[in-house]
């Protein structure tokens, strides 16, 4: 057997004004857990794309398999033993899962054969799933089973698998690492991309750090800590997180939720089952919550995208603010940052001026008598990057050309410079890099300090623990009680996110 799957040699790919990937040098040896570390806009994804035809490079060598490798297309790449399990699931709601299944193969199969071999490979690496099952019915655990087991009944031999544990539960995280350990024991090699280093300790064996497009180093993952990677990955140590005091905020309660009530009668939507919260001025109130639990259908009544016709009600310092829609509620001076920050948040097609000026509000200065202050933008603008360390050649870029993680910064940023009465915020900091993770919570709780009420929503437990005052639970729409921070552990929250609220 060869020593190494794949070696990657002086591979370079360049985009307009961009040189993601120079010269990348790594070998990913069989049977191992490689991880793949490095700040947003790194080089990972363009590597990764390349890996799976998505992308072709200009320059270098890559050996897979003992073979010349340069996939033309994501299909070529699964014919010559490469699989990705995507960061978002790409399933079909509307399909069940043998449809979705089916669909994945580049293959024709009956359903016959394709339910025997399913049946076999769950069975194997314990992963169980119903082929009648429609998608939208399941959890995210479930979905990730789902698109595990499409790239299974491919056979590959090395399966990439791109921040896979960031929409599960603790006890999800568990039984996927029982998995992997199976695939590699048979044989398979994984190629691990995420922004959790205390997984990379547990259970990589190697990992290839990148920086601005190269290679800083390849290391053996458990002579590291999280904070030697961290280091490496930025070239810097990183500070310790300032937290703020968890005991002692203002009593006044700036924003409450009182009964919320929301019947869909949509396959494609979680009713929301009489929520009611109230956050005091200066406290970050944090609600978990595995994906696909209301989150969304919340979010869009907390930003005013949704207005309530009930007997629900939203105040905002007393006032009633349920029928205001988000225009208004940002004159009042409350900020939003929803999930899907491409096209929800910004304006792929316009520059990071134009999505500046886009979310202004009563009171700024970028505009006057009509007439927009372009100095005003571009300064304001020319601020979020640098102390966001959003990396893009120019404030003129379009907000489409910047990687997913520096266009979330560019965005958290944009809201939190505004300093507003009352933030929300959904997955602040999910899918970018440690330094940057840092910088944004630590933003967050030194905005708390000076007054600011924010509600977080988060999938990352461990993040919420960080820097929330107090955590509630969302599950198929409800809201649990909330919890103050000194009275709950991970292991209570990842009960409380898979259902059990007794």
């Amino acid at each position: 057997m060869k020593d190494n799957i794949v070696s990657i040699k002086d591979i370079s790919k360049s985009f307009p004004g961009i040189l993601a990937n120079n010269k990348v040098t790594f070998d990913i040896k069989n049977n191992t857990v490689h991880a793949l570390l490095g700040e947003n806009g790194a080089g990972k994804s363009t590597l990764v794309k390349i890996l799976y035809g998505i992308l072709e490079y200009d320059y270098g060598k890559i050996i897979f398999d003992g073979e010349k490798f340069s996939p033309k297309s994501p299909s070529m790449a699964r014919k010559l033993g490469i699989g990705m399990v995507f960061q978002h699931f790409s399933l079909f709601d509307s399909l069940t899962v043998g449809e979705n299944l089916i669909l994945g193969l580049d293959e024709k199969i009956s359903f016959n054969k394709l339910k025997n071999k399913v049946e076999e490979l769950s069975s194997k690496y314990e992963l169980p799933i119903d082929l009648e099952a429609p998608i939208t019915n399941l959890s995210a655990g479930e979905k990730q089973r789902v698109e595990i087991i499409r790239i299974l009944l491919q056979d590959p031999k090395l399966l990439i698998m791109d921040e896979p544990t960031s929409v599960l539960t603790p006890q999800e995280v568990e039984k996927l690492f029982i998995t992997l350990n199976k695939l590699i024991n048979e044989g398979r090699t994984i190629l691990y991309i995420t922004h959790k280093l205390e997984e990379v300790i547990k259970i990589c064996n190697e990992v290839t750090i990148m920086r601005n497009g190269k290679v800083v180093e390849t290391c053996n993952a458990k002579d590291e800590s999280e904070k030697t990677l961290a280091t490496k990955m930025l070239g810097k140590k990183l500070p310790e997180i300032q937290k703020s005091n968890f005991s002692e905020f203002n009593e006044t309660t700036s924003f409450r939720v009182i009964n919320l009530v929301k019947k869909y009668n949509d396959p494609f939507l979680v009713d929301l089952d009489h929520i009611s919260l109230e956050v005091k001025e200066g406290e970050i109130f944090g609600i978990a919550g595995v994906a696909g639990n209301g989150q969304s259908e919340l979010m869009s009544f907390l930003t005013g995208e949704d207005v309530i016709k009930n007997s629900s009600h939203i105040e905002y310092f007393g006032k009633n603010i349920s029928n205001l829609g988000p225009k208004d509620r940002r004159n009042l001076s409350i900020a939003f940052v929803p999930e899907d920050r491409l096209g929800h948040s910004a304006i792929p097609q316009l520059s990071l001026l134009d999505n500046v000026l886009l979310s202004q509000y009563a009171g700024n200065n970028y505009s006057k008598w009509g007439i927009i202050n372009k100095s005003q933008i571009a300064k304001k603008t020319n601020d979020i990057i640098k102390n966001f360390n959003v990396m893009t050649p120019s404030s003129e870029n379009y907000a489409g050309s910047l990687s997913g993680g520096n266009l979330q910064k560019f965005v958290i940023g944009r809201e939190i410079l505004t300093n507003p009465k009352i933030l929300i915020i959904s997955h602040p900091t999910w899918g970018i890099d440690a330094g940057a993770e840092l910088a944004i919570r630590q933003s967050l709780i030194n905005l708390s300090k000076k007054g600011t009420s924010i509600i977080v929503i988060s999938q990352d437990i461990e993040e919420l623990l960080e820097i929330s005052n107090r955590i509630a639970v969302i599950y198929k729409g409800k809201l649990s009680d909330p919890m103050h921070i000194n009275n709950i552990s991970i292991e209570k929250l990842g009960l409380l996110m898979g259902g059990k609220f007794d």
